[in-house]
C-alpha cells in the first residue's frame, strides 16, 4: 500500500488562499492606523476649541464667579450685563475700537490682495530684466519678521508726520511679500500661457486681460490671500501699539490690552469686560471665514471639472 503525498500548493492556490483570508486579519493594521489618526484629530480639535470654550464660559460670569468657580464651566449667568457694560463703558469706546480694527484689517487686506495678485501675475507671466532679483527680494522679505521693521517704520513716519494717524497703520498693511509670493505660485498653476496668448491675438490689452480673464480665474487664490491677510491684520498688535497714541484710533487688541493693564494701575477690575470683549472680537473673523468658503468651494469644483 502506497502513501499518498499532499500536493504542493501552486502559486495560484496560494494567491486564492490569500484573497480568501479572514477580512479581520487584513483590516487590523488599517483599523489601527485609523484609530491613531482619529485620536490625533480629536486632540487637535480639543486644543483648538478649548480657548473659545473658555471665553464663552467666562464671558457669562460676574466678577465674583470669575474667580471663585471652575474656569471651564458656567456660573451665574451674567452675559447680558457684561455686554451692556462692555458697549457703554467709557462712552462706548469698544465699538470704536471694533470699527477701527475692521477698517485696518478689511481695508488693508483688500488693497493688499489687489496689489499681491497684480504683482504675482507680473512675476509669473512677464519676462523683463530684474524679474529674478525681484522674486528673490520678495522671498527674502517675507522671511523677515514684521515686528523687526516696526521701529524703522515709526522713525520714518515720524519724519513725515504720519505717526498717530490711521495711515501709519494702513500703509504698512498694503504690502505683503508673502501675499505676492502666494499669488505668484497660484498663477503659475492656474493661468495657462496659451490662454493669455489667445487673448492677445484677439486684440485684448494687458489691463483688460488681467481684469476680465486673470481675476475671475484667480478668485480662489485671491480669497485665500485675503483671508490670510485679514486674520493677520486683525491680530496685529505691535504695529498699532507703536504707531498710535490716542485711544480713539486703537484696535480692539490694543484696547483690551489697555484694560487689562489698567487693572494693575487704577485698581479697577475690568477682567470681565476684557474677556467679553475678546469673545466679541472673534465674531468678525468667524463671519469672514464662513462667508469666504463659497469661493474655495467654487475653485475646487472648477478644478474637478477641468
Amino acid at each position: 500500500m502506497t502513501a499518498v503525498l499532499p500536493e504542493k500548493p501552486t502559486r495560484e492556490t496560494r494567491d486564492r488562499e490569500a484573497t480568501t483570508a479572514p477580512a479581520t486579519k487584513r483590516r487590523k493594521p488599517r483599523n489601527r492606523e485609523q484609530f491613531v489618526v482619529m485620536i490625533g484629530l480629536i486632540l487637535f480639535a480639543l486644543y483648538s476649541v478649548a480657548p473659545v470654550w473658555w471665553l464663552i464660559v467666562n464671558s457669562t460670569k460676574n466678577r465674583r464667579d470669575l474667580y471663585n468657580t471652575n474656569g471651564l464651566w458656567f456660573g451665574e449667568f451674567n452675559l447680558w450685563n457684561n455686554l451692556s457694560s462692555l458697549f457703554t463703558y467709557n462712552n462706548g469706546v469698544f465699538l470704536r475700537w471694533m470699527g477701527n480694527t475692521i477698517l485696518y484689517a478689511g481695508g488693508g487686506a483688500l488693497v493688499c490682495t489687489i496689489i499681491s495678485v497684480a504683482a504675482g501675475y507680473s512675476l509669473s507671466k512677464f519676462n523683463y530684466r530684474g524679474r529674478g532679483v525681484g522674486l528673490a527680494v520678495v522671498i527674502g522679505s517675507f522671511l523677515v519678521p514684521s515686528t523687526l521693521i516696526t521701529v524703522p517704520l515709526f522713525l520714518l513716519f515720524s519724519q513725515i508726520g504720519l505717526v498717530d494717524t490711521i495711515w501709519s497703520v494702513l500703509i504698512p498693511l498694503f504690502i505683503s511679500p508673502f501675499g505676492v509670493y502666494l499669488a505668484k505660485t497660484y498663477v503659475d498653476g492656474t493661468i495657462p500661457d496659451e490662454l493669455l496668448e489667445a487673448a492677445r491675438l484677439d486684440g485684448s490689452g494687458e489691463f483688460r486681460t488681467f481684469i476680465q480673464i486673470v481675476m475671475p480665474m484667480m478668485r480662489t487664490g485671491a480669497a485665500t490671500v485675503f483671508i490670510l491677510l485679514f486674520v493677520s491684520n486683525w491680530n496685529n498688535f505691535f504695529l498699532p501699539l507703536t504707531m498710535l497714541r490716542g485711544s480713539d484710533k486703537w484696535t480692539v487688541g490694543v484696547g483690551l490690552y489697555s484694560w487689562f493693564v489698567d487693572k494693575n494701575q487704577s485698581y479697577v477690575d475690568l477682567t470681565a469686560l476684557t474677556i467679553t470683549g475678546a469673545l466679541i472680537s472673534v465674531i468678525p473673523l468667524a463671519i469672514v471665514l464662513i462667508s469666504m468658503q463659497r469661493y474655495w468651494r467654487t475653485g475646487v469644483t472648477l478644478g474637478a471639472l477641468k
